[in-house]
Parts: structure tokens; C-alpha cells; sequence
């Protein structure tokens, strides 16, 4: 059976997406260790996106990295704001990827968080444009 979802990317207003129901949990134990492991392993985009934004200094607002929310785990997040912000390599070009991309902010949005999606080489090519799109939904 699937139900009816909500969708988001660059900070748009959701729109219903039918999707699979969620997956078995996975232990917060798990996620943590996980999540601990990704932060040590960042790459290269995500480094200078957290370099941007941590310690408050994107618009005055505190984003985490590498945090679990549900059974998905976001490169960052502004709780006060409820934005999510995914930077995303080539492993999010296969047709595969895109609709677990796409369950994946259904479900985000449906806790109501915005997610704003920008492209690893986007990133790397041109941070202050990629920062500037960050403030820009932290101003929406």
C-alpha cells in the first residue's frame, strides 16, 4: 500500500508524491555511530559549506552537521529555521538514487523542514554563490 507524501527541493512549497512507507527503524545507536563517522569523513563540498555556516555564521543561525533525523541522515540542518541542506555528488544521478532522494524529503517535509539540494560541484566551484543561496532560504 503507499500513501501520499509531501516533496521539497530548493526550499519550494511541498507537493504530493506517492511513495513506499518508511523502512524498518534503525537503532539511534547505530545512526549516532554513523553520523560520528561521516562528520570525520567529510568531503570536500561539505567541509566548505560547514566552514560557511557553523559557529552561527550564516545569518545568525545555528546548523549541525551530519545529523539523524528519523532514519535519514542530512549533511545539515537549521532547526530554528526547520531547513535541511543536502549537498549532493554523483552518486545522486542514478534513477535509483533520485526516487530514495525523493522519499527521503517527502518525509522531511512532512516533519516540516525545507530542504535546499545543491550540486558537490556547485559547491567546490562557486561557495559564496552556494552560501548566498543558503541565507536566502534562511530568509524565506
Amino acid at each position: 500500500m503507499r500513501g501520499v507524501a509531501r516533496s521539497a527541493t530548493a526550499c519550494n512549497v511541498c507537493a504530493p508524491i506517492y511513495v513506499r512507507p518508511m523502512q524498518e527503524e534503525i537503532p539511534g545507536s547505530i545512526m549516532r555511530r554513523f553520523a560520528r563517522k561521516q562528520r570525520a569523513n567529510a568531503v570536500q563540498a561539505e567541509s566548505l559549506i560547514w566552514g560557511a555556516v557553523r559557529n552561527r555564521r550564516c545569518e545568525g543561525e545555528k546548523f549541525q552537521r551530519q545529523v539523524a533525523l528519523g532514519t535519514f541522515l542530512v549533511d545539515f540542518v537549521c532547526f530554528e529555521r526547520r531547513l535541511v541542506v543536502e549537498i549532493d555528488g554523483p552518486s545522486h544521478d542514478g534513477e535509483e538514487q533520485k526516487a530514495a532522494d525523493a522519499a527521503r524529503d517527502a518525509w522531511l517535509c512532512r516533519q516540516g523542514f525545507r530542504i535546499l539540494r545543491l550540486p558537490n560541484e556547485f559547491v567546490i566551484g562557486s561557495t559564496e554563490l552556494a552560501v548566498a543561496r543558503i541565507r536566502a532560504a534562511l530568509v524565506e
